[in-house]
């Protein structure tokens, strides 16, 4: 089975673990990915990952961040596909949630959130948003 996007995939295994109540789950690894859970992990959306280099690509190994009975991720979105990308500048990044979520970015310093991206005047690839 091919996949035409595996951050969708991750989102969408991130997304299944919380509804499922889990508290951890394993992703197929890549770059890409590994600063997308260094994002979340920074911003506070899960407890901690970790690295696991097995043969070909590596794996992430995600701990989802519980408050309670709550899980801290409500809700996980993709918003650049691979058949539609969606990009914006600096002062046209959107808000999630009124600056309670966070749109994850990549531009050409690499991934970043949606605050960060403002305050260094850079735009890019609007990759998901997460609130």
């Amino acid at each position: 089975m091919s996949m035409t996007d595996p951050i969708a995939d991750m989102l969408t295994r991130i997304r299944n673990a919380v509804m499922a109540g889990k508290r951890e789950l394993n992703i197929p690894g890549s770059k890409a990915k590994r600063r997308i859970a260094e994002i979340l992990k920074a911003e506070g959306f899960i407890e901690d990952y970790a690295w696991a280099d097995d043969e070909r690509q590596g794996s992430i190994n995600v701990s989802l961040r519980w408050v309670g009975n709550t899980p801290a991720i409500e809700g996980i979105q993709r918003l650049s596909k691979p058949g539609q990308r969606k990009y914006a500048r600096s002062k046209d990044l959107p808000q999630v949630r009124n600056g309670l979520g966070i749109v994850i970015v990549s531009t050409s310093q690499g991934m970043m959130t949606d605050r960060a991206a403002r305050k260094a005047g850079i735009g890019g690839e609007l990759v998901c948003s997460v609130w």
